[in-house]
């Protein structure tokens, strides 16, 4: 049975769909097979992918907002391994459409049952809110990947993640868990960030991933030319970065 891991984090601008688009194509080149829910309404995984939203015809909507199976909503991407469920512009609607559907928040969990095997692991690429379309992500996910920068608002934005986490282990799904903290936009010459690791290993030593990644021009490129970093720019640092990242990924969950 697949593992469905929930990248998430309340803030924008800290990394997360660009884990989310060069961690799946990591463990993909793995040799592991991965699918890619993008359920941010922004849709920047789908074109991360080389998928025009304009174009696309089934999405994550359907899944949250019909309880569709998500067979007809995969796209296999050019990508080694990875297959892709996209979002398109529909999708900024599903948070008002979920307040009148019943048990509303298992409508992700429901779609993806039915395709949670056919895959090593899945990825859902939350968006930057703890509304509904998040809480949806997490009752489905069994764990949850924090990516973060290491400034000095990120653990009061942790701490509130984990207590929004703890409020859906008590009503939807208690085996949630930690995946793991991932440092993004890293800089360890600077005080801050070497402030900001020490509280994360004090409160999450184990949880905490050994790779940081760097900033990067070539990171930043990569999404305009619609590809992961490994296959934009192999050599470079972020290439690197999340090569390790998907490596010790592997890794951990092989224990």
């Amino acid at each position: 049975m697949g593992k469905i891991i929930a990248v998430i984090n309340q803030k924008g601008g800290v990394g997360k769909t660009t884990t989310a688009v060069n961690l799946a194509a990591g463990i993909g080149i793995s040799n592991k097979k991965v699918l890619l829910v993008d359920a941010d309404p922004q849709g920047n995984a789908t074109t991360g992918y080389g998928v025009s939203k304009r174009e696309v015809e089934a999405s994550s909507y359907d899944l949250l907002t019909t309880g569709a199976g998500a067979k007809n909503a995969i796209i296999e991407t050019e990508f080694k391994n990875v297959s892709l469920i996209p979002a398109n512009i529909n999708l900024a609607g599903a948070e008002v459409e979920l307040i009148n559907i019943p048990k509303r928040e298992n409508q992700l969990k429901t779609a993806l049952s039915l395709i949670r095997d056919e895959f090593d692991y899945i990825f859902i690429d939350c968006p930057p809110s703890l509304g509904l379309i998040t809480i949806n992500a997490l009752t489905a996910a069994d764990t949850f990947l924090v990516p973060m920068q290491c400034e000095y608002y990120a653990m009061e934005g942790l701490s509130q993640l984990i207590a929004t986490v703890k409020r859906i282990k008590l009503s939807y799904n208690p085996d949630l868990s930690l995946e793991g903290i991932l440092l993004t936009m890293f800089d360890g010459r600077l005080n801050l960030t070497q402030q900001v690791v020490g509280e994360i290993k004090k409160f999450f030593p184990k949880e905490l991933y050994k790779t940081t990644i760097p900033r990067g021009v070539r990171l930043s490129e990569a999404p305009s030319y619609g590809r992961p970093i490994q296959y934009y720019d192999a050599k470079c640092k972020g290439a690197v970065a999340y090569d390790d990242l998907a490596k010790e990924f592997i890794k951990r969950n092989k224990k």
